[in-house]
């Protein structure tokens, strides 16, 4: 096992955008262990830095990501299943810590966005892809369920759709994604994937930190809940908290003051 330096990069600017990306471009950077564990490192440690405020996460060479390596999950039937289900568990820690970041996240997507690579996009807040690109939910043609990622791919495309993706495994392209909320924006090249993403993440950089948290926050409280009591006491101490926040209030004074808050880049 590596260190997986090599099979993810992780680089960081001085505006505090953080740029991950996926280097095994010879098998369109498909995941195995080590992968994993070093996403699932990076994101641990972002989660507890104040000084990055925009992730963006891409792949290197012809692909976003293929998803799982299948030399490694053919190899998986001579493990133990003590050992499976560390693996897979591993996966499911991953992907969650990477739809948990405080950080607004950002993925830009091209070539290949298949399974797990499908999951990992779907767990990012921001998706935006190349017209060409290629999706698709691939595993029950492998005897498979694209079960860890299912709860990120099923938040963003919805059930009805997801029964469709998941039981077909036909390609799409980013089109459909688009229109089934997989993907936000689409593009026609990679030049222009590359303009675009500087521009939303020079846009992301306009907010406060701490805002931008609590309303990732927010979402995932409201999201498919009915509006009852317990609902409104937490959006309206949400709110409350804000107005009296030190970001709120240096918001505030900005406007007035019309000039840019401090934390603006």
């Amino acid at each position: 096992m590596t260190d997986g330096s090599d099979i993810v990069l992780f680089e960081t600017d001085s505006r505090g955008v953080a740029t991950v990306t996926l280097n095994r471009p010879q098998i369109h950077n498909a995941f195995n262990d080590d992968v994993v564990q070093r996403l699932a490192a990076i994101w641990s440690d972002l989660a507890a830095r104040t000084d990055i405020r925009v992730v963006v996460l891409k792949g290197a060479g012809k692909s976003f990501s293929a998803g799982g390596d299948l030399d490694w999950m053919r190899k998986s039937g001579q493990a133990t299943a003590e050992q499976n289900r560390a693996s897979t568990m591993n996966m499911a820690r991953m992907l969650k810590g990477l739809n948990d970041l405080p950080q607004a996240t950002l993925a830009l997507v091209h070539g290949n966005c298949m399974a797990g690579g499908t999951g990992l996009a779907s767990a990012a807040d921001i998706v935006v892809a190349v017209q060409n690109t290629k999706f698709a939910l691939t595993e029950v043609r492998l005897g498979l369920t694209p079960a860890t990622i299912s709860p990120y791919v099923v938040a963003a495309i919805g059930p009805r759709q997801a029964r469709r993706y998941f039981l077909t495994a036909e390609r799409f392209d980013a089109t459909e994604a688009c229109r089934i909320g997989l993907v936000h924006e689409t593009v026609a090249d990679e030049a222009a994937l590359a303009v675009r993403g500087a521009e939303i993440a020079s846009a992301l950089l306009q907010g406060a930190p701490g805002a931008i948290r609590d309303s990732k926050l927010l979402v995932g409280r409201v999201a498919h809940r009915p509006v009852d009591e317990a609902v409104m006491e937490f959006t309206a101490q949400n709110i409350a908290d804000r107005r009296a926040s030190a970001e709120g209030q240096e918001g505030l004074a900005a406007f007035f003051d019309k000039r840019k808050p401090n934390w603006s880049v």
